[in-house]
């Protein structure tokens, strides 16, 4: 019995009405209007009265996602169902066999994965993972199921603003981790933006707010300049006969936010607003596209000067989602760089709708681009099937695949191989084979010898040279950058680790008992900290590797443990009502509660080491209890709330008002060389501000100094203040807070 009001089916009607003309696009006949309307109509008795958090009728949200797979996303019939009853096993007493007695064993089939994969982010801790690592597997079978996933996501992610805080982090947090690039790895570059763009809206949502006002204000100044820019290209394509469009795009609000954090610059100091696109109808059988978009590229730099560094082929070697186009970045009027991107209308579809869109060219001759995306899935399902890798380290190598960036380099022999853009001679060297990443000790580049460490370029021909008694090193995680690098690296050392601890308790048991003492938790908790370990399996690895050494253990266990611990900062959990909360996908309610009569511990985030005045937010560490807090930008957040979204702390956590004591703060400088700039630095910091200097190291080279200031500050806000000042002195060009440092 449906409880819906009047101006409810109202709603329901028009939205129903939008998909039917929607999919005018996609039915060929009468039965495939009748596929749609069936699952329509099931969905719509399922979900009966059914409301979702904002209040609106719950039918409205696959009806949204439908829509999504069918203008977004370029799906058929068969997904359009899919996505009107992907919540019905899920939310209803409708079962997979109903579905496929109703539907057929396709659509049952992608219903069942799309029920499987709203039970991996609902799902507690490491479930969530191993989860994710089961759902995957239907990737390789039925790629559809994972798109429309992408468009329930999107949906929700446009409707976020009726969720409780911790529910917004918990799902933005998953949303950049995995969905964002998995949007990218799967070719939708639009989905991909705007999913980044809510991201940031719901997490920060005044520079969201800023950013966007400071576009609209140079929207005018930005278009008056494109008019300019474009009107030779205009001309010049005109005379050569070509049928093309021409626009401007604005990069997305996520990705100038990026890079004003990435070079912490201001809005005015990014450059590089937006890029010219130039999509095209080639010309058929011949020349070939190749051919045709460098006849273009040759027209426009004919016109402006090409930047040569800033050449990308994406035609010759298209990117392994697929990508295909030619960018180059030309000087245009007024001394600004402007980049072009030159595609055809077949690189365009399936730039905006990824694979999808290879369902429109099937017919078409298998291009290289499916031979990668067949070779990326390859990939995952041996990952997948890997016994060796646990589901977290595995959710952790899966976000390494998908790669926002990739370059070419080439083995002694000449083959191709592609890897993300950073990457170092030991990630090569683990691409070619596990053995010989872990055997490595150089490499060759250019046939010039070179560290493991160097980080690789396009064009660049790598040998690894390698020795028997060669062995993966722990600081070896921190150098490589792909998935399968980390995965063999860290099951050596995992293999290595367990042959030190077992040999590592035998030690410290020998130890205690010729000491004539008991070994006790008391013991362990006492001896564990004052070797510098964080849990007993990192104590008894470094002893059984000889790391540690026992020598003055006796001294240690007799020494006093009433030392004083100072606080050197406070935060609180302002006290709210605490409401029941429940997501759409059907959510059990569950609670992080903080009891009113307890103190909760806080740790301060290694990662990102925020201080007072940063914007935070907290983390309950499963196996302590303990809330870790970290910046509310941190990267590793959003891994956390990814993996352990229900630990995500729901209450905004607050730092004390008063500020008795000081944080040790570092930043990095850059500049120009003169006489006299350190005393300048020294009188701002020490003089002005009676800051005290911990430590200055300063390198001067080429008539360029770059260096470390590190200092003790009161807060986020005193520190913002030094660093405004020091920017305004002569000779400064860069002045940059170091988060790890």
């Amino acid at each position: 019995m449906s409880n819906y009001t009047a101006d409810d089916e109202r709603i329901i009607k028009e939205k129903w009405e939008d998909l039917l003309y929607a999919c005018t696009k996609i039915c060929k006949n009468d039965e495939d209007w009748n596929f749609i309307k069936r699952a329509f109509f099931l969905a719509k008795e399922a979900h009966a009265g059914i409301r979702r958090r904002s209040g609106e009728p719950y039918l409205l949200h696959p009806i949204a996602v439908a829509k999504i797979v069918i203008d977004e996303i370029g799906l058929g019939v068969k997904s359009v169902v899919a996505a009107l009853l992907h919540d019905v096993v899920e939310d209803t007493d409708y079962t997979v066999e109903d579905m496929e007695r109703i539907f057929g064993a396709k659509i049952a089939s992608m219903v069942d994965g799309l029920t499987k994969m709203s039970g991996v982010f609902n799902a507690d801790t490491s479930e969530q993972a191993e989860y994710f690592r089961k759902v995957l597997l239907t990737l390789s079978d039925d790629v559809r199921v994972i798109l429309i996933k992408i468009a329930d996501r999107l949906h929700n992610m446009r409707t976020l603003g009726s969720m409780p805080l911790n529910k917004q982090i918990k799902i933005t947090g998953e949303t950049i981790y995995l969905f964002a690039p998995l949007a990218y790895r799967l070719g939708l570059y639009s989905i991909k933006s705007e999913l980044e763009d809510l991201c940031m809206k719901y997490r920060f949502p005044n520079q969201y707010a800023e950013i966007t006002r400071k576009l609209d204000d140079t929207e005018a100044s930005r278009q008056e300049f494109i008019a300019r820019f474009n009107a030779p290209i205009i001309e010049a394509l005109d005379r050569d006969h070509i049928n093309y469009e021409i626009s401007g795009r604005v990069k997305s609000v996520y990705s100038i936010w990026m890079k004003m954090q990435r070079k912490q610059i201001p809005f005015e100091e990014i450059y590089d607003l937006f890029a010219i696109r130039i999509v095209f109808k080639p010309l058929v059988p011949f020349p070939s596209e190749k051919t045709q978009c460098w006849q273009i590229y040759s027209s426009i730099t004919d016109l402006y000067t090409p930047k040569p560094d800033r050449l990308r082929d994406w035609i010759s070697m298209p990117k392994d989602n697929g990508y295909e186009a030619l960018h180059s970045t030309v000087m245009g009027p007024d001394g600004v760089w402007v980049e072009v991107q030159i595609r055809t209308q077949r690189m365009e579809d399936i730039a905006e709708r990824g694979f999808a869109a290879h369902w429109k060219y099937k017919k078409a001759t298998i291009s290289q681009d499916e031979d990668e995306f067949d070779k990326w899935l390859k990939k995952i399902r041996t990952a997948l099937n890997s016994p060796s890798e646990n589901a977290i380290d595995f959710l952790d190598n899966f976000k390494l695949s998908l790669y926002t960036s990739e370059i070419v380099v080439f083995t002694p022999k000449g083959e191709a191989r592609k890897l993300p853009f950073g990457a170092t001679a030991l990630d090569f060297a683990y691409e070619i084979h596990s053995k010989i990443g872990n055997n490595a000790i150089g490499a060759k580049i250019n046939h010039k010898i070179e560290p493991l460490t160097t980080q690789l370029n396009s064009g660049d021909q790598i040998e690894i040279i390698t020795a028997d008694n060669a062995r993966p090193k722990p600081e070896w995680l921190d150098t490589v950058t792909t998935g399968k690098a980390k995965q063999a690296i860290k099951s050596f050392l995992k293999r290595e680790q367990q042959n030190n601890i077992e040999r590592g308790i035998q030690m410290f048991e020998e130890r205690m008992q010729r000491l004539n003492i008991n070994l006790s938790g008391r013991v362990l908790r006492k001896v564990v900290p004052a070797y510098g370990c964080s849990n007993k399996e990192e104590f008894y690895s470094k002893v059984g590797a000889g790391i540690i050494r026992l020598d003055d253990l006796e001294k240690i266990l007799k020494s006093s443990s009433t030392k004083k611990l100072l606080k050197f900062w406070t935060l609180f959990i302002p006290q709210k009502e605490r409401e029941e909360e429940s997501d759409d996908t059907g959510e059990s309610p569950t609670e992080n509660p903080v009891a009113p009569s307890a103190e909760p511990e806080f740790v301060i985030a290694e990662c990102c080491k925020p201080i007072p005045g940063d914007s935070v937010v907290g983390f309950r560490d499963p196996k302590s209890g303990k809330i870790i807090v970290h910046k509310a930008t941190c990267d590793e957040l959003n891994r956390l709330a990814a993996q352990y979204g229900k630990q995500i702390v729901k209450e905004e956590i607050k730092w004390s008002q008063h500020k008795a004591m000081h944080y040790l703060s570092t930043i990095s400088l850059r500049g120009i060389d003169r006489m006299g700039i350190l005393l300048d630095l020294s009188k701002i910091v020490s003089g002005d501000f009676s800051i005290n200097i911990r430590e200055i190291a300063i390198q001067s080279h080429d008539g360029i100094f770059e260096g470390t200031i590190s200092l003790y500050v009161k807060d986020a806000e005193s520190l913002n203040t030094v660093m405004d000042r020091i920017r305004k002195v002569k000779g400064i060009e860069s002045v940059k807070r170091l988060i790890n440092a």
